[in-house]
This record gives C-alpha cells, structure tokens and sequence, in this order.
C-alpha cells in the first residue's frame, strides 16, 4: 500500500454490510486505500495515518486521529452523545445519512394524517371489541383539501435558514421562531426534526395549549423532542384530539404509560423510516462522498457538529 494514498478507516463493529461495502469501495474508487478495522485496538492502530473513516470513533480513536479530515457518520441523526466535546472540537468535517428515508417517513406520516382524517382512530378500539358502530354522519371526518398541516422540520430545504421562498408542495415557509403563532393555525402539527440541543423538549404542555382542540400530533423525528408526560396530559384534558407517534422519549414506550390505551393515539414502533433500498442508499452516500472528498470537492449531508445535525 502506498503511503501516500488517502486512507478511509471503516471503524468498528463491523457487519457483512459494512464489509460488503468495503470491498465496493474499494473496487469503485482505487484511489483510496479502505482499511477495514476489525476491534478497537486496530482502530486505533491504523486511524493514525488516516484522512477519512467511516462509523463511531471512540474518544481514545479520536484522539488519535490527527490527519482524519472527515468522518462519514453512520446514522442520518446518530443518539445524544454521539457529538461528543472532542469530536465536536475537532476539525474533522462530519457527514451523516439525512434524506435516505424520505419517502418511506413520507408515507408513513400519510398514513397518520389518513387514518385520523376517516376516523380509523375511532373505529379500530371499535373493530377489537366487535362493536358495529358509526360516528354521526357529517362528523368525523377532516376534509384534507380544507385542512392545514404544519411540518416542523422540512428537511434540508427547512435547513437552509437563508431561503426565503417556500419550496414546491408547501404554501408558507417559516423560521423556527414562529412556531407558537403558527401552532392555531394547523390541523396536523407534524414534527420531522431531529434531537438538537435546541428541540430537546420544546413540543411541551404549553406548546400543545396553543394549538387546535380539532387537532392532532404527528411524531416521526425523534422521541427526545416531545414530553410525553405533557403530551398525554393534554390528550387526557382535550388541549388536542389525538396523536400519532413513531417515536418516544423512552423507548420501547413503558407497558404501563397511559399513552398506549389512550383514545385518539396511533402508535407505531420505530418504524417510520422502514422500507426497502437503506443500505444501497447509505453506500451510494458513502461512495459519492468518498469521490468528492478525493476531487476537493464539498460534501454531501455536512453537519453542524455543536448542533448535532
């Protein structure tokens, strides 16, 4: 191996996957030398000469890691503390793997909107104990072309804090400011952001008192963004009509929260972004990134590292 090929380190643990991924790598890109690090110990053994790595780098990795120039995260919003001091720190350039899943998300987020839309939150208790039983006609029901859906969270687009124009599909597009006036206005407030150190808890009981009583709560972001406690408090005193969750502060969601018996709640476990095509996607970010990185060129899904994101 040449010295003087740039090195990318596939961190530890490894998978058949990221192994798979190595060798294509490899084959597609022989400008770069792939070393695949099998344990801890052989982490820190090759990162020393390395300018890329791919996975989760322990603090004792990073610290030895003196050339490492950019680090491609394994997740698209890796788990609070992963964005620790040193690697925040550091001036490796970090990417992650946003928008693999936004059709799936997409679709499941329709999939909410439908189902409280016809009332299916009403009629599934209903079909489990056998009870043929129709709301009034004429109630019900929201008609989507009338209905307004607040997204907090629109993607890279909503990122982009110096675009004034809304993008395709949306009407308006707001900072993050405005979020208590906007509140009233929705039918369906549907949080898509991730954990920051800004949206760690701020859906809250007040938050909850501003919007609609017709309203519901959508969840696919991330648990850590919405007290759940105040949630249910606000479902139980009828502040909203119902919400649908993906995701939890504590997860699995606890046997015994009353969340899960609670009427006008959907819940599904952590399973918004399933779907077909992830690995092919996380490996064509991974290779795309790895030829720019090569060229000088920017970086696809560069992060804010303090803001986690």
């Amino acid at each position: 191996m040449s010295r003087s090929m740039p090195t990318l380190v596939m961190l530890p643990p490894q998978t058949p996957t990221t192994h798979q991924w190595a060798k294509r790598l490899a084959t597609a890109v022989p400008e770069l030398s792939v070393i695949v690090a099998e344990d801890e110990a052989e982490a820190e053994r090759v990162i020393t000469n390395a300018e890329a790595a791919y996975g989760t780098p322990s603090r004792a990795v990073l610290a030895r890691a003196a050339r490492l120039r950019w680090l491609q995260a394994p997740q698209a919003a890796p788990p609070a503390g992963w964005y620790y001091r040193e690697l925040i720190e550091h001036p490796v350039v970090v990417t992650n793997f946003r928008e693999i899943y936004n059709d799936h998300i997409g679709a499941h987020i329709m999939a909410f909107v439908l189902a409280f839309a016809r009332g299916l939150h009403h009629y599934l208790p209903r079909q489990l104990r056998r009870e043929w039983r129709r709301d009034p006609l004429d109630t019900g029901v929201i008609h989507l072309p009338e209905a307004t859906a607040l997204i907090v969270g629109v993607g890279g687009i909503g990122a982009e804090a110096r675009r004034a124009e809304a993008p395709p599909g949306v009407a308006e597009l707001h900072r993050p400011d405005a979020l208590d006036s906007l509140l009233p206005r929705a039918d369906f407030v549907i949080l898509t952001v991730p954990h920051t150190p800004e949206t760690e808890g701020f859906m809250h009981r007040a938050r909850f008192q501003l919007m609609k009583r017709t309203a519901f709560f959508i969840n696919i972001g991330r648990g850590m963004t919405t007290r759940l406690d105040d949630l249910a408090a606000a479902i139980q005193a009828g502040d909203i009509a119902g919400a649908g969750l993906d995701v939890f502060q504590r997860e699995p969601l606890p046997a015994d929260h009353p969340l899960w018996t609670m009427p006008g709640v959907l819940i599904t476990p952590h399973t918004a972004g399933f779907g077909p095509y992830l690995d092919d996607r996380r490996y064509e970010i991974l290779l795309e990134n790895s030829r720019r990185f090569l060229g000088g060129q920017p970086l696809r899904n560069v992060v804010d590292k303090p803001r986690w994101f």
